[in-house]
C-alpha cells in the first residue's frame, strides 16, 4: 500500500536552468515534488553574479551560506555590481576535472546551496536537485551544496547511480566522499570531497535526503535494488519519449526513416516487475496528463513525473521569447521534436526541438565554431604517457582525433553545454560579436498542452492533472504538504 506523504506529482529537472529555483519552488508550494537540475549549477551562478544578479536574490541566499567566508570568496571572484556591459565575454569558472581544485568546490557546493535555498524559501513543501550520473566529476560537491541547504530528494539518472546512495551517507555526515570516475583505458580513478576542510569545521549531521534513481528498464531497477549499498529509495521509469537525454534502445541500434532511433518491446519498462521489488516507483514520459496518471496508478506506481508542461510554464527558466515560440509551435502541431542519435556528446540519443535560429537547423549548427570551453560532458582518458586527458567529441574534429579517436565520432555532435545555457539567457558573447545560439529540448508528447490556459503557470499544471485524473480503489491520497516521514524499505 502506497504510504501517505510520497509526491504524486514530480516535477522534471530539465536542462541547465530550465527547472530552476523559481520553478520548484511553485511546483513545491501545492504540495508536489519541486526539482531543480542541479547541472552546470557553478557556471550559472557565476554567470548571473556577473549580470548583476537583479533581484539579489543570489545575494541573499549566499548571505544565509553556513560559512560566510566561503561565499564573500565566491561574490568577489563573480559579483559585478550593476552588471557586465554589453558584449563583454564572462569569466570562466574553472572547468571539472581530476585534479583537486579549491575554488571549483567552493563555487560549486555555494551554488548549489543557493539553487535549492532559494527553491525552498518561504514554504515547507518538498524540493529535490537533478544530477546527470555521467557528469560523475561535478556530482560530489554538487550534491554536499544541495544538502547543506535541506535538499529533500535527488535525482540522478543518464547512467548507473550504485555510488549514490554511500555518497549521499557519507555527506550527511560531513564525512570525506568519493565516487568512482569513469576513465577510459583506465581503471581505480575517483573524484570527492572533504566537507570539513571545504567548511573548516564539522557541523551538525545533514538530514539524508531520499534518492530517487531515473532508469528506463526494470532490470537497472533491479540491479540497483539488489543490494542495501546500492539501493535508492524509489525509482522515476523514464520511456523513450521523455525530453533531454533517453537510453538508447537495447541491442544494435536500428534507425527509423526520419533518421531517429527504433524502439521495440525490449525497450519497455515491465512495471509489474518494477511494483515487485518493493520500492515507490513514478512514471515520466508521455504521462504528463490526467489520464496519464490514471494509468501510472493504474500500472502500481506512485505518481509521474512531468516535464515538458513544466518546461513551458510561466516560472520556466527558459528564455521568454523561446518558451513563447516554443509554445506556439507546440499547441499548432507544427512543433517537430527529433530524437537525434548523434547531437549529444555523450553519445545518448538527445531530443531537440526543432525552432528557426537554433542549432536544430543545419545552417546555425555549421555556422557555429567547433569549441568545447565549458566541458561538462568531457570524457577522461589515459594518455599514452600515463597522465589523465579530457576529451568532448563536440571540439573541433582534428583536437579529437589526435586524442586518439576517430572523426567519424565527431560527426553532427553538438555543444550542449553552451547552447542549453543560451537556452536560458546566459549564452556567451565571443569576441568578433559572435553569440552562442541556443539549444532547445523538449518531450516529443505534446498532448501535455490540452486543457492548459495560455502561458500558463505551474499551478496549473498541477491543478489539471491532480484535478483531471479519476480517483479509483487503488488511487493514492494527493499530500497537500510537507510529510517526510520513513519509507518502509523492502
Amino acid at each position: 500500500m502506497r504510504e501517505p506523504g510520497r509526491p504524486v506529482l514530480i516535477q522534471g529537472g530539465m536542462g541547465v536552468g530550465v527547472s530552476g529555483w523559481r520553478l520548484a519552488r511553485a511546483v513545491a508550494v501545492t504540495g508536489q515534488l519541486g526539482v531543480v537540475s542541479g547541472t552546470a549549477l557553478d557556471v550559472t551562478l557565476a554567470r548571473r553574479l556577473q549580470r548583476g544578479d537583479p533581484g539579489g536574490h543570489l545575494r541573499r541566499a549566499l548571505a544565509r551560506f553556513p560559512v560566510p567566508d566561503v561565499a564573500e570568496r565566491v561574490l568577489g571572484r563573480y559579483y559585478v555590481p550593476g552588471g557586465i556591459g554589453p558584449g563583454v565575454s564572462f569569466r570562466p569558472v574553472p572547468r571539472l576535472g581530476l585534479r583537486a581544485n579549491h575554488a571549483r568546490d567552493e563555487l560549486a557546493v555555494v551554488a548549489n546551496f543557493a539553487e535549492v535555498f532559494l527553491a525552498k524559501e518561504g514554504h515547507d513543501g518538498p524540493v529535490g536537485v537533478n544530477y546527470l550520473e555521467k557528469i560523475q566529476l561535478a556530482t560530489p560537491a554538487a550534491a554536499y551544496g544541495a544538502m547543506l541547504a535541506g535538499a529533500d530528494y535527488v535525482l540522478v539518472g543518464a547512467g548507473i547511480p550504485a555510488e549514490i546512495p554511500r555518497l549521499l551517507d557519507e555527506l550527511a555526515e560531513h564525512r570525506p566522499a568519493r565516487i568512482s570516475v569513469t576513465v577510459a583505458g583506465a581503471d581505480g580513478h575517483a573524484i570527492g570531497i572533504d566537507p570539513v576542510r571545504l567548511l573548516g569545521h564539522r557541523p551538525a549531521p545533514l538530514a539524508r535526503p531520499r534518492l530517487l534513481a531515473i532508469v528506463s528498464s526494470h532490470v537497472l531497477a533491479a540491479y540497483l535494488a539488489r543490494s542495501p549499498v546500492t539501493r535508492p529509495d524509489g525509482f522515476v521509469i523514464e520511456s523513450p519519449v521523455a525530453g533531454g537525454h533517453s537510453a538508447p534502445p537495447r541491442g544494435r541500434m536500428t534507425l527509423g526513416p526520419s533518421g531517429e532511433p527504433v524502439y521495440g518491446p525490449r525497450d519497455e519498462a515491465d512495471t509489474a516487475k518494477v511494483a515487485a521489488l518493493g520500492l515507490p516507483f513514478w512514471l515520466a514520459g508521455g504521462y504528463g496528463t490526467p489520464g496519464g496518471l490514471e494509468r501510472a496508478w493504474a500500472a502500481g506506481a506512485d505518481g509521474i513525473q512531468v516535464g515538458s508542461a513544466f518546461a513551458l510554464c510561466r516560472e520556466s527558466g527558459l528564455d521568454p521569447a523561446l518558451r513563447r515560440r516554443l509554445r506556439r509551435q507546440a499547441a499548432s502541431g507544427t512543433l517537430r521534436v527529433r530524437n537525434d542519435p548523434r547531437a549529444s556528446p555523450t553519445g545518448f540519443p538527445f531530443k531537440v526541438a526543432e525552432v528557426a535560429g537554433t542549432l536544430s537547423e543545419q545552417e546555425v549548427y555549421e555556422a557555429r565554431p567547433r569549441l568545447c570551453d565549458l566541458g561538462y560532458l568531457r570524457t577522461p582518458y589515459e594518455k599514452p604517457d600515463g597522465g589523465i586527458g579530457y576529451r568532448c567529441p563536440a571540439e573541433p574534429v582534428d583536437v579529437y582525433v589526435r586524442k586518439g579517436r576517430p572523426a567519424e565520432e565527431a560527426q553532427g555532435r553538438q555543444c550542449l553545454c553552451n547552447g542549453l545555457l543560451a537556452a536560458i539567457g546566459l549564452g556567451r558573447h565571443r569576441a568578433g560579436g559572435y553569440d552562442e545560439p541556443p539549444l532547445l529540448t523538449l518531450g516529443q508528447d505534446a498532448g501535455f498542452l490540452d486543457g492548459l490556459p495560455d502561458d500558463h503557470r505551474a499551478a496549473d499544471v498541477v491543478a489539471r492533472i491532480l484535478q483531471g485524473a479519476t480517483p479509483h480503489s487503488g488511487a493514492p491520497e494527493v499530500p497537500q504538504g510537507r510529510d517526510l516521514g520513513p519509507w518502509p524499505q523492502p
